[in-house]
């Protein structure tokens, strides 16, 4: 018989009250029942979440009569949840991927914050892992962009879990067919409609001729992403409150701010901004996340021109936020449009 798949045990602790989401495929099934089985020796008191998104039909109800008797069959109080997601997805302008994964998150908090659960674990595995890398590497992710998902994302009660993050699907679905565990496959899984069932289907096994450890290796810099990007992000914290000046300067000395509440603005003394690079455009783009805006790269490195001789004076970077450069200073400026 097949071993049971490996859980990042370092995630568990004793006594904790771990929903387990289950959409009913291979990856959270198995999840659930190698929980199930660390259980009692790990000291886990376990129930199953489920999200019925509104989008597919009889299909979807199947699947939550699946996950409900699996539930039932161990035992493990059942949470449901039904959201529209399709009217969701208009309404924000979101994708039904993008309108799904909101929704269900929100529902994992709701958990957490009502004290149902102390955490929750999703079945996200290393070749899911493998896919997030990629598919934000195309998409011109930051270093915070390649970290991938997250093992650990802690809410404001308790947090959210990834204990199969370093486990391969083909593990996952070997041993289910060993112990003779069903499941239900999703039919989207397989629509190259999707951009990352390409990446699954297409890209990642094209890769994987050229590289047969092209998802670990994806997996490994994701984690060497995640440690970079938490030291970045520790030194930006410590160094940018010394260096941001709030409003802008006035004849006399002192500065003044904006007291409009769609107004704000914050500047810095050129000489004074360090001299790296690296800590130069990470300062300027967490200046501009604290203004309401996240920077790409191009916004970022006409603001980085901006530092230099000769540069322009003025730049529209979005449709909010703007840069002027004085000799001394430059200073990002955020007017509601």
């Amino acid at each position: 018989m097949s071993d049971t798949p490996q859980i990042d045990r370092q995630l568990l602790r004793p006594g904790t009250r771990v929903a387990v989401a289950v959409s009913s495929g291979a990856d959270s099934v198995a999840l659930l029942r190698a929980l199930i089985e660390a259980a009692p020796e790990i000291g886990l008191v376990l129930s199953v979440a489920h999200v019925h998104h509104g989008i597919r039909g009889a299909e979807a109800e199947g699947d939550a009569e699946f996950v409900a008797a699996l539930a039932a069959e161990w035992d493990l109080v059942f949470h449901r949840r039904d959201v529209d997601t399709p009217t969701v997805a208009r309404a924000n302008r979101e994708t039904m991927e993008e309108a799904a994964r909101n929704l269900r998150y929100a529902w994992f908090r709701e958990l957490l914050e009502s004290g149902e659960a102390d955490a929750v674990a999703t079945a996200h595995t290393l070749d899911d892992q493998a896919e997030t890398v990629l598919h934000k590497l195309l998409r011109g992710a930051w270093t915070e962009g390649l970290g991938g998902i997250h093992p650990v994302v802690k809410c404001a009660r308790g947090a959210i879990l990834r204990p199969f993050l370093g486990t391969r699907r083909a593990e996952i679905d070997t041993w289910l067919w060993a112990i003779s565990q069903p499941w239900r496959e999703d039919a989207s899984n397989t629509d190259t409609a999707f951009t990352r069932n390409r990446l699954r289907h297409e890209l990642l096994p094209t890769l994987a001729s050229y590289n047969p450890r092209i998802y670990s290796q994806l997996a490994n810099m994701a984690m060497i992403a995640r440690d970079e990007d938490a030291y970045w992000q520790a030194e930006v914290g410590r160094i940018l409150p010394s260096l941001a000046l709030p409003g802008k300067p006035v004849r006399g000395g002192g500065r003044v701010a904006s007291t409009h509440p769609d107004d704000a603005s914050l500047a810095f003394e050129i000489e004074r901004l360090p001299q790296s690079l690296a800590m130069r455009r990470r300062i300027l783009r967490a200046a501009a996340r604290q203004l309401g805006t996240a920077l790409n790269f191009d916004q970022t490195e006409r603001l980085m021109a901006m530092l230099g001789p000769g540069a322009a004076r003025r730049q529209t970077l979005t449709a909010e936020l703007h840069a002027e450069r004085t000799p001394r200073e430059i200073r990002l400026v955020r007017r509601k449009a």
